[in-house]
């Protein structure tokens, strides 16, 4: 056997054995970023799935090529060999730095710039975020997110008498940039904040405010079991009497977290959602 032929097949070997890590697992894998499940590449390609997110998100077509790990067919090969020899050298003839590290991108006026790569990685951040939030409304996320549900992989209520019921991140507004992620209990119907210091940065838009509702309606037995589980609440007192609701420090609130024991207050309760009760 030619000692060619083993020098080739040892460059080939070399060169398979180099690993390349897809942007998505490697953005879902980051410490802090378990809330995320990954979301498919064909939900992405859907141009349907898209609407409407290249008005919220700048640079939207360079941050979706950058998730779905697509090359720049915008460039040629004149625009490569020009980017290859900016990298190896410090300064260019006009003496100004070199501009690795940025990508070309032409604006609304057909005229090319540059941007900045660390730009173009914080929009698909955004971008992926916003498609996460979409996403986990599909049933196939819905299951995704019930997997991490059951694994307690978003903390359990602080309350006392919630016994440890899992919560589930949402946010307060589905616009970016309004608030950060807050953690809901089905069971005291509440929101709290992660009890790690890892996700109180994350965006709120990223899982947005209908994701509970959506999640409760889809699993009928979740819904079913919040219902039927006892609705307690502490009672303050003093050497074995109840404080008055009306005092200053009695629990002028308690009617917040009251609900139906009877049938008669059941149907109480149900006239009330349509019509005002009779007096």
């Amino acid at each position: 056997m030619s000692t060619d032929y083993i020098d080739n097949q040892s460059h080939m070997s070399d060169e398979d054995s180099g690993t390349y890590d897809e942007w998505i697992p490697s953005f879902c894998s980051r410490f802090g970023h378990e809330y995320f499940c990954v979301v498919p590449t064909d939900f992405i390609e859907d141009d349907f799935n898209m609407t409407s997110l290249a008005q919220d998100v700048p640079h939207y077509r360079k941050a979706l090529d950058l998730i779905l790990d697509l090359e720049e067919v915008s460039e040629d090969e004149d625009d490569i060999a020009e980017r290859e020899s900016q990298a190896t050298n410090k300064y260019d003839q006009d003496g100004d730095q070199n501009m690795e590290g940025q990508i070309k991108e032409k604006d609304g006026k057909g005229k090319t710039q540059m941007v900045n790569h660390s730009i173009i990685e914080h929009a698909a951040e955004q971008l992926y975020g916003l498609i996460h939030a979409r996403f986990i409304l599909t049933k196939q996320g819905l299951q995704e997110m019930a997997e991490k549900f059951d694994h307690k992989q978003f903390g359990t209520c602080p309350r006392y008498y919630c016994n440890g019921m899992q919560l589930l991140p949402c946010g307060l507004s589905d616009t970016i940039g309004k608030h950060t992620v807050r953690l809901y209990c089905p069971s005291c119907q509440d929101l709290y904040l992660p009890q790690s210091s890892r996700f109180l940065c994350l965006e709120g838009a990223y899982w947005g405010t209908s994701f509970p509702g959506v999640f409760l309606k889809h699993f009928k037995a979740l819904e079913d079991y919040v219902e039927r589980k006892g609705k307690e609440s502490y009672q303050l007192k003093v050497f074995g009497f109840k404080i008055a609701d009306e005092a200053v420090s009695g629990q002028r609130m308690k009617w917040l977290r009251q609900y139906p024991s009877t049938e008669e207050e059941w149907d109480e309760f149900a006239k009330c959602e349509f019509e005002l009760p009779k007096v």
